[in-house]
Parts: C-alpha cells; structure tokens; sequence
C-alpha cells in the first residue's frame, strides 16, 4: 500500500509539473503576440515536444497503476481525474501552439489597433488554468467554484473581441488577414478557458464526488 501512495504522489508531481509547462507556453504565446517576439514564439514550438512527453508518461502512470492496484472510490476518482485532467492540459498546450502560429504571422505585419481586448481575454484565461490547478493541488472545492464562475466572463469577453474585429473588416479591407488571425486567437483562447473550466470540474468530483458538468444550476449551489 504504500508503494501504491508513493506513486499516487508521482501522478500528482507529475500533472502538477505539466500543468506549469502549459502555463507557461500559454504565457509565453501571449508575449510574444504582443511583443512581437519572434525567439518567444520558437521556444513555445520547440517545448510542445516536451508537453507531448509528460502526457504520455502521465497516461502510462496512471494506466498501469489501475490495472495493478485496482484502486475503489477515492483513490479510483484520483486517478480517473488525473487522467481527464492530462488530456485537458495536453489540448491546452496545442492551443498555446495554435496561438503561437497565428503570432509569428501578425509579426510580419502592422499591429492592428493594440490587439483589441485579446491580452484581457489571455490574462483571464490564464488565471482560470492557474487556480483550477491550484485547486487540484490543495483540493480546494470553492476556488474551482470560482473557475466555473469565471467562464462566462471569458464569453463575454470573446463575444466582444469577435464584433470589433468583424467592425474592423468591414470598414477596412486591409484588416482582413490580421483581423481573422486575431479572431483564431481570441477563439483559442476561450478554449483554453474551457479546458481549464473542465478541470476545475474535475477538482469539484474528485473532492466532492459530485458531477457538476453541463448543470449550470448546480454549480451555483455549491
């Protein structure tokens, strides 16, 4: 049993580990859009390998440890959460690719009118994966609650961004290719929000035993 905890531990350093290398793609894909920084940019592309890598040894980890310990209730809910939680923060790491693309090509031309709201709608996304993985780390039920409540903001925020930015090729032709990318962006970024609201909702089962997805009125009772 406790080799079983001992590994259990493993699993938990190890998303904990890959959770701050997404976060910090996620960071970096946002300076360099906004910095225009191109070395920024090739060092998200070049890490996604390392991303890809830690996911595979997560899933390999967790897999193993239910086919030989067979785990019940709790630590079955860890374990199937951590799994989730993996394939949540791979996607958010491809997303931090995706936004990093469109960056290195708005990089060659002028900047569209201070990125629209984008670095508001990127700070807030941010924020989203950093506390749902703080939550996981403490177990803490009410700052995922707080994720949860923070994803219609993030909407709201992208709704926003997509109507200026249809303003702006309709007024001016020219805007169209950079004004599409910056769409893409604003567009990945709310699927970041939305991977990391997933996680958050993966805290609230593992720590509560309740499934709180697709019920908006349940998250409000909690």
């Amino acid at each position: 049993m406790l080799h079983f905890r001992e590994e259990l531990e493993e699993l938990k350093s190890k998303l904990l580990e890959m959770g701050g290398m997404v976060e910090s793609a996620i960071h970096n894909a946002i300076y360099a859009l906004v910095e225009r920084d191109e070395e920024r940019a090739k060092e998200v592309m070049w890490k996604e390998a390392q991303v890809n890598q830690i996911e595979m040894e997560i899933d390999d980890l967790a897999t193993r440890m239910l086919a030989l310990f067979q785990p019940m209730a709790r630590d079955l809910r860890f374990i199937t959460a951590v799994i989730k939680m993996n394939a949540d923060l791979e996607r958010m790491g491809d997303l931090a690719v995706n936004i990093t693309e469109r960056a290195l090509s708005l990089m060659q031309e002028p900047t569209l009118r201070p990125l629209v709201d984008i670095p508001k709608i990127a700070e807030l996304a941010e924020s989203m994966v950093h506390r749902a993985l703080d939550a996981f780390a403490r177990g803490d039920a009410e700052m995922a609650r707080e994720v949860l409540l923070a994803d219609d903001e993030v909407d709201n925020m992208r709704d926003a961004v997509y109507n200026e930015l249809i303003r702006f090729m309709q007024e001016e032709r020219t805007t169209i290719q950079r004004a599409i990318n910056l769409l893409f962006i604003a567009q990945n970024l709310e699927r970041v929000a939305d991977h990391a609201t997933n996680i958050a909702e993966d805290v609230l089962f593992l720590v509560k035993g309740i499934d709180v997805r697709h019920h908006a009125e349940a998250r409000e009772a909690l």
